[in-house]
């Protein structure tokens, strides 16, 4: 049947309200930016074909829907324009009559608006995303690529997604970097500039962004890459992939997440690979052929390694050798194997996983940034997880010995506009100025507590618990925490509220925690600080801007 009748026989039966699969395909001309997709999760998922000239496009999996949508989808075909494009799906028919081409997506009008859209954090703007990949400084563009699924808000078809920013606070999306092929799906890694050319990929004067990626298929898990020519809007991947493919080694597919960095003393590369129980340490000169060098084991999933200097000192620095869980270790390296020195440790707990830092900073900025995932549900909304705010790391002496410190980016401080400061007030006093927050959706809350009567206190959202420190535990939201000065009746809180997430900065980034918000209830209170005859000390309340203006 030719295409033109199979979509003849395909609009017969969908207006019958048919479910034979009388067509296989429609065929559609691009001449659009966005081919839109009707997605419904009460739809099993089933393989979408795209054929060009006879040949494979893309395939992914996808709900496509075939009653009425939940939301839509878009693949930006702006690269096929004039191109017929030949669709096939392997499950229900159906939904293939509602795809569409137009310049915008379906529901672009409404975009960052939506009511369970977070204002200040980065989300998609269709679709899934988990760990943070690839994370690059480069030529005053921050790069923030991510583990995406660009056709349904569940885990599926990994790709990797791409935004980019000037201050790490407005970001805009770009199409999506790096999509599955035949050897598998794009899973996490990162990126470099080749400034010396080592890999031979460079085009005149203009260095090459080179990813590296994990390939996942259901036999093994492989190292990859790919570079760019253009500030990563187009990749081509090595023709020579894999690079390393170690799984009979390790007698384990659990071997993924490169983090590749270039180490000056030595004039190598350096790739932290997690493989089985640990990171290996591997070593390059071209970012072709690599040496395993060593392994440490206890830690999991997406390794990074990096050097800081202890309180501020450049002359005086340590490693930091750091897994998915935000545990971590100090330590020092030599090029070829890191040696643990104290821990493991944690700074952070809560919704984060997989945290990354930028690479290559300028020597002007040499801030150590980093952004993880915030493991955090959108009910309702036709996109899924978020990456939490950009935070600076710190390797600071406490009196536990050398430990990572985090707090928000500098550049966050243009979102919040102080709305009201006080200070010394008991804490029925603090609670009616804390009615002076117009907007729940988002706002920021500076204050510290001092305990006397009381054995824990804090601050609640709607009844639920955003700051809770028990002082004769060591709590802090249920997590141990000690304060520098071990006989302090106080706590310092620097609390983030966004329309889904809180972030909750304690004692200057001595400690953080992240947590999902839950709905807004009924609960008498809004905002309410509770505990026995406290002290607010201190209480700034700050409104929020949309970052999506």
């Amino acid at each position: 049947m030719k295409p033109k009748l199979r979509s003849i026989a395909l609009a017969f039966a969908c207006a019958c309200g048919s479910q034979l699969l009388l067509a296989q395909n429609t065929s559609i001309t691009i001449s659009k930016r966005y081919l839109n997709l009707p997605v419904s999760q009460s739809d099993d998922r089933a393989v979408m074909h795209f054929n060009v000239n006879g040949k494979p496009e893309r395939s992914f999996k996808i709900r496509l829907a075939s009653g009425k949508p939940d939301y839509w989808v878009f693949c930006d075909v702006t690269a096929l324009q004039g191109k017929t494009v030949s669709i096939s799906y392997d499950g229900k028919q159906d939904g293939l009559a509602k795809i569409f081409q137009e310049d915008r997506f379906a529901g672009e009008d409404s975009v960052y608006r939506e009511r369970n859209r977070p204002q200040y954090h980065f989300t998609t703007r269709r679709g899934w995303i988990n760990d943070p990949n690839g994370m690059i400084f480069y030529e005053g563009e921050y790069h923030l690529f991510y583990q995406h699924n660009p056709y349904e808000r569940e885990w599926e078809n990994m790709s990797w997604g791409h935004a980019v920013s000037k201050d790490m606070v407005h970001w805009q999306e770009l199409p999506t970097a790096l999509s599955p092929d035949s050897m598998g799906t794009m899973f996490s890694g990162s990126t470099i500039i080749d400034y010396d050319n080592t890999a031979g990929f460079n085009k005149g004067n203009t260095p090459a962004m080179v990813a590296f990626f994990t390939v996942d298929n259901p036999e093994k898990q492989v190292q990859c890459m790919a570079y760019s020519l253009d500030k990563g809007r187009t990749w081509t991947k090595y023709s020579k992939n894999p690079l390393i493919d170690s799984k009979a080694k390790w007698n384990s597919k659990d071997t993924r997440d490169p983090r590749v960095f270039w180490y000056k003393p030595s004039k190598h590369w350096i790739m932290v690979l997690n493989e089985r129980d640990g990171h290996s340490i591997y070593t390059s000169k071209n970012l072709k052929e690599w040496q395993f060098q060593s392994h440490l084991t206890g830690f999991w999933e997406c390794p990074d390694l990096f050097e800081l200097p202890i309180d501020g000192d450049k002359s005086k620095t340590k490693w930091v050798m750091y897994g998915a869980s935000a545990s971590y270790m100090i330590g020092s390296f030599d090029g070829k194997t890191f040696k643990p020195e104290s821990g493991k440790h944690y700074y952070t707990t809560g919704s984060i996983y997989a945290a990354q830092t930028f690479a290559s900073m300028p020597e002007t900025d040499p801030r150590r940034i980093q952004i993880g995932w915030g493991r955090v549900s959108h009910a309702g909304m036709p996109f899924n997880g978020m990456m939490l705010l950009p935070t600076e790391l710190q390797l600071k002496t406490t009196k536990s010995g050398l430990r990572l410190t985090s707090k928000p980016v500098k550049e966050t401080e243009q979102l919040f506009q102080n709305a009201g400061r006080w200070s010394a007030l008991p804490a029925e006093e603090a609670n009616a100025k804390l009615k002076s927050v117009k907007s729940t959706d988002q706002f920021r809350i500076k204050t510290t507590i001092k305990l006397s009567h009381a054995t824990s206190a804090g601050l609640s959202l709607f009844g639920q618990r955003i700051l809770d420190y028990d002082m004769n535990s060591n709590l802090v939201n249920g997590v141990f925490y000690s304060p520098e000065d071990m006989n302090s009746m106080e706590i310092t809180a620097d609390i983030y509220v966004d329309r889904t997430t809180v972030e909750v900065f304690i004692d200057n980034g001595a400690y953080s925690y992240s947590l999902q918000r839950k709905p807004v209830s009924d609960a008498k209170e809004v905002l309410n600080f509770w505990g026995n005859r406290i002290e607010v000390k201190n209480l700034e309340i700050y409104t929020a801007e949309s970052a999506w203006k």
